[in-house]
């Protein structure tokens, strides 16, 4: 396995507005994609993604309360990966005592394609994020 990079950052807000304000105008992103049935703005982050959440949209009621120490603002970050084999993949996890999550089609920062959650040793969600379908010829 080889980690190209993060893919996207998925954050909990309490206040969308501000958070809109902050990475657009202070930070310079740009807003790409807005699902407001699920609670979800895309921003575009040079070649990255950030995925602001308000924590009273549906994904947002999914992580609990508003953040604090108990129910961290943080839902999960995405490492880029250079390929994604899924049995591969699961090997090399299961080699180093981790237990290799489902394999879904998932939007990143490069568009739809492969990935699969696991989680650290503290418990914090790690997303592997493969290719684009339509740039993954091997799977």
């Amino acid at each position: 396995m080889k980690i190209l990079g993060l893919d996207h950052v998925v954050i909990r807000v309490q206040d969308l507005e501000a958070s809109l304000r902050f990475y657009c105008e202070a930070l310079g992103c740009s807003e790409e994609r807005r699902l407001d049935e699920l609670g979800l703005v895309q921003l575009r982050a040079g070649d990255a993604l950030i995925d602001l959440v308000p924590v009273d949209s549906p994904l947002g009621r999914a992580g609990g309360a508003a953040p604090d120490p108990k129910a961290p603002n943080v839902d999960h970050f995405a490492l880029r990966i250079e390929s994604f084999d899924k049995a591969t993949l699961a090997a090399h996890l299961r080699s180093h005592s981790v237990e290799p999550g489902e394999v879904s089609e998932r939007y990143g920062a490069e568009g739809s394609g492969p990935s699969m959650y696991i989680r650290d040793p503290d418990g914090n969600a790690v997303e592997l994020k493969g290719p684009t379908s339509a740039r993954e010829s091997s799977t």
